[in-house]
């Protein structure tokens, strides 16, 4: 159901119930007006009300942002406010209130409403608990050890909004309200100060299906990887006693290994694979343990795994370059065609930017023309991921050796370049001419 906990809206510097009931009427008027345009106007002005007084701390959101949450509102408004049968509405108030406590991330309007009402007095726990959360987010260390002082309990308070989150929950960045996924640089002395403070290290957020922990979340968050923090933060977290395999501590009950390498964090994967998470064999290769890769397998070369193992592990190899697993594997006969997470080997290359594995996947009869999940071939892939990927990585040879091996170009491909956002246009020039050079003309 949207939101989740990561899509909550901000609420302003001063919200006010009787607003937010105005703002639920008007709601229901837009509904009840047969426009099919008034929802997605309604949706519009408050989300940009909104975000003009939420205050510096959003700062400023970017246009992309509120027309995703415009969008979002809209369709979570007409899904609650409208019957699926054609021209049927509901219309209700408590509809039209429930659509806006979610928004901001509360299970209802009773506890958006109490929520309001407990940030009216300064001095109340509710309060605390946000002036707090800003603190470590803000990296805001003397703010955060006044606050813990007046009040002892706030270091095992948690959040009223549905993720339940406690305060050193947010030093992850991670599972929280999105616009309080900020790591500053001073996040581990941040974290130090809520540990002395007896923050309970394996405390769990009900986020990503529960029973997520801190460790869990840092681990697959690539805000304190930005930050530079993320391995600090981590070993923070274990010398404090977290549990390193904690049975639920990553998102979706993963282990915490296979959730780091799943969200962008193979540093964090190592990190956590030298300090003695357990490895199966999807998370062996995808650490790059080739000595442990192989003991998954007898001598005469049976599976010791499952087939499943196998696949998503090659597949990590693939996008993390770890070249002697993915020779290994590949002499061991892995089916190139099958598509863990939604993409084959070969995907998986070009998305990491491994122009080392490519050749060897090209080599063994990779398919190009395969479709992942998404639709999308491997030059298509690689297109999208030159303008929306890692803009560390230089997509255009992995482009070039694509249309060399005879990667087929799709009609229409220039006009959808030209008119896709994402990197500069420069760097789009260079696809194009990339694209011409082998044959594309429109």
């Amino acid at each position: 159901m949207f939101p989740n906990p990561q899509d909550a809206l901000p609420l302003p510097v001063h919200p006010n119930v009787e607003q937010y009931r105005k703002q639920a009427k008007d709601l229901v008027k837009a509904c009840k007006s047969g426009d099919p345009e008034a929802m997605g106007a309604w949706a519009g002005q408050w989300i940009r009300t909104l975000a003009r007084l939420h205050g510096p701390a959003l700062v400023p959101p970017s246009r992309a942002r509120i027309e995703r949450w415009v969008d979002q509102v809209k369709e979570f408004a007409q899904s609650k406010l409208c019957y699926p049968q054609a021209g049927s509405t509901k219309c209700t108030l408590a509809d039209a209130q429930f659509v806006i406590a979610r928004a901001h991330g509360f299970q209802s309007w009773p506890k958006l409403r109490t929520h309001i009402e407990a940030l009216a007095r300064v001095n109340s726990p509710v309060a605390q608990f946000e002036s707090a959360a800003e603190a470590i987010v803000t990296g805001d260390v003397p703010a955060l050890e006044r606050l813990l002082r007046e009040n002892s309990k706030l270091i095992r308070a948690r959040s009223t909004r549905e993720h339940r989150a406690n305060l050193l929950h947010y030093i992850s960045a991670n599972g929280v309200e999105s616009y309080r996924q900020k790591t500053p640089k001073n996040a581990v002395q941040v974290a130090e100060t809520l540990l002395q403070a007896g923050a309970l290290v394996d405390a769990e957020a009900d986020v990503y299906g529960g029973g997520t922990t801190t460790l869990g979340l840092v681990a697959t968050s690539v805000h304190p990887l930005r930050a530079g923090v993320q391995n600090a933060l981590m070993q923070l977290l274990l010398d404090h006693g977290a549990a390193i395999d904690h049975p639920q501590g990553a998102d979706n009950a993963q282990s915490i290994v296979r959730g780091a390498l799943g969200n962008g964090c193979p540093q964090a994967a190592e990190f956590l694979s030298h300090r003695g998470a357990l490895l199966g064999l999807e998370e062996a290769a995808g650490v790059g343990r080739l000595d442990l890769v192989q003991t998954f397998f007898q001598q005469d070369g049976r599976l010791k795994a499952t087939q499943a193992q196998l696949e998503a592990g090659f597949g990590w190899a693939c996008e993390y370059g770890r070249v002697s697993v993915v020779e290994f594997l590949l002499d061991k006969g892995v089916d190139l065609r099958v598509q863990p997470y939604g993409q084959t080997a070969l995907h998986w290359a070009v998305i990491g930017g491994q122009s080392d594995i490519i050749p060897m996947l090209l080599a063994r009869g990779a398919p190009l023309e395969e479709k992942n999940v998404h639709g999308g071939t491997v030059l298509g892939q690689a297109l999208w991921s030159a303008l929306h990927g890692d803009s560390r990585i230089d997509y255009e040879p992995i482009l070039e050796s694509l249309l060399h091996a005879g990667a087929q170009i799709k009609p229409g491909v220039l006009a959808w370049l030209a008119q896709e956002k994402g990197r500069s246009a420069s760097v789009k020039r260079r696809l194009a001419d990339a694209l011409r050079r082998h044959g594309a003309t429109s």
